[in-house]
């Protein structure tokens, strides 16, 4: 199979495509662990450790989708089955699966298999994915490159001298190299959005209570939230769907569109049309004001202003939200976070020096700078609703640079120079984070590097819990300038 090769669809028409009986699930299956073990090795997508395990679940879970399908063929009921029966969907490494080797990247861990599932794993089987493997990610999934200890880094499919990006960098490589359609990832400072400007592909980060950590997990700093890297809008509103359930006990709450409207869903949020909205731009670098951002990163936001203006919204200059030094809240909930990992004290020297590095500032952190921080990141929060108060929507670059050469950011080192080093990559993804809002990186545009085209993300964010309005935007802008015919060169 080529273009006919299932992955190849996205996942909205794959689905459709195996309750037609075009594919069964254990084709689509077969396809995708060959994908995995050819263009998935070249790309580092995957982590190999769990193998074994993955494909046990994926093959019973494939034969069991058949069933089903088969069934429903028979009765006339395909239209009551599961949104993605039989659509294979990896899952992030820093993800728990019941009995599938659970590592977050780092040496450090056994990789003893997890003893539950996830919430949004729960919700993926409930929704009918078959779970085809467990993807890279960085050590704790803490710096926006993927190049863990543990096995080869994710490299975009653009340029495989190039990262991914990370922390979801194996899901953005398994998505963009056509292995899969659809794969999940988080992001807590823009772990979605860089593997997607990287990779060429679609990441919603969503609102601050839109995807729930739960039944098990918690809010914490309320700085991460689970969603999906695809590669195209209706994909990730689909998926936003199954994604969007409460579990009891919520710290943080949105209505779903189906509680505003009965039926609704995010997906219907695609085919609507977003209205005039007020766009601002933004180019100045955020929490690293000195970073250089390339000059074709600052074209290619400049063509995407010009698109919206074309499109009828009202497009203006928008402001700093705040200034640089506020960011450091950031900072102090970014390390005790990376402290908070259960990690033996015997095995930390196998930890990489950045991850002992912001351990290190994480012990050095008190309760009442802890107080502080989450104050700071509240008046954070109001600061950018004031600046940003007559927009809808703001446009930035996901990124300040195209993928980043493969080690370039990295440095074992100078973890501190490491650190400034994701900072300047990164200067804009983390204030979606830090105020809550839904952020998405859409792949709009590409440049030519060293002779290599390589793409370059559009960033828009909008207000908190105004998911479906970005998604309408995103939808608009998809049918504007369409990128799915553009096929990477590891692809190819």
């Amino acid at each position: 199979m080529t273009q006919s090769h299932p992955p190849a669809l996205d996942a909205v028409a794959l689905a459709a495509a195996l309750r037609d009986g075009e594919f069964s699930a254990t084709e689509i299956l077969h396809a995708t662990r060959r994908a995995i073990d050819d263009v998935g090795a070249r790309v580092g997508a995957f982590v190999t450790g769990a193998k074994d395990a993955s494909d046990a679940m994926a093959a019973e879970q494939a034969a069991e989708a058949d069933r089903r399908l088969a069934a429903a063929r028979r009765d006339g009921t395909t239209a009551d089955l599961p949104p993605f029966l039989g659509v294979p969907v990896p899952v992030k490494d820093l993800t728990m699966v019941a009995g599938v080797p659970f590592r977050a990247g780092s040496a450090a861990l056994p990789g003893d298999p997890a003893p539950v599932d996830a919430g949004v794993v729960r919700l993926l089987r409930a929704a009918g994915t078959v779970m085809v493997g467990k993807t890279t990610t960085p050590e704790l999934g803490l710096p926006p490159y993927t190049e863990p200890d543990t096995g080869p880094p994710a490299r975009t499919p653009w340029d495989l001298s190039r990262s991914a990006g990370g922390s979801s960098g194996g899901a953005g490589a398994a998505v963009g190299s056509h292995v899969v359609p659809v794969a999940q990832g988080s992001d807590g400072g823009g772990s979605i959005r860089i593997p997607a400007s990287a990779c060429g592909l679609v990441g919603l980060k969503p609102s601050r209570g839109r995807v729930s950590p739960g039944p098990d997990g918690v809010d914490g700093a309320g700085l991460a939230v689970n969603g999906v890297l695809t590669r195209t809008v209706r994909d990730t509103a689909a998926f936003l769907d199954v994604l969007a359930r409460p579990w009891p006990g919520e710290t943080f709450t949105l209505p779903r569109p189906s509680d505003l409207r009965p039926g609704a869903t995010f997906l219907d949020a695609c085919a609507a049309r977003p209205g005039r909205l007020r766009i601002g731009v933004l180019t100045d670098p955020v929490i690293s004001p000195d970073a250089p951002v390339d000059p074709q990163v600052l074209e290619a936001t400049r063509q995407t202003a010009e698109l919206l203006a074309e499109l009828g919204h009202d497009v203006s200059p928008a402001p700093l939200p705040f200034p640089a030094e506020r960011w450091d809240a950031f900072a102090v909930l970014w390390s005790t976070m990376a402290l908070s990992a259960p990690i033996p004290p015997e095995v930390e020297h196998l930890l990489t020096p950045l991850t002992r590095a912001q351990r290190d500032a994480g012990r050095g952190v008190d309760g009442l700078s802890v107080a502080r921080a989450f104050e700071a990141v509240q008046l954070i929060t109001r600061e950018v609703a004031r600046s940003w108060e007559s927009f809808d929507v703001v446009l930035t670059p996901t990124l300040a640079q195209p993928p980043a050469p493969l080690g370039s950011i990295r440095d074992d080192a100078d973890p501190a120079a490491d650190f400034a080093a994701q900072m300047a990559y990164t200067p804009w993804t983390s204030v979606a984070n830090l105020t809550g809002r839904p952020s998405v990186s859409l792949p709009l545009h590409r440049a030519a590097y060293d002779g290599v085209e390589l793409p370059l993300g559009s960033m828009l964010t909008g207000r908190l819990g105004d998911d479906a309005l970005l998604l309408s935007l995103a939808a608009q802008l998809e049918t504007a300038l369409p990128w799915a015919t553009h096929v990477p060169p590891v692809h190819a």
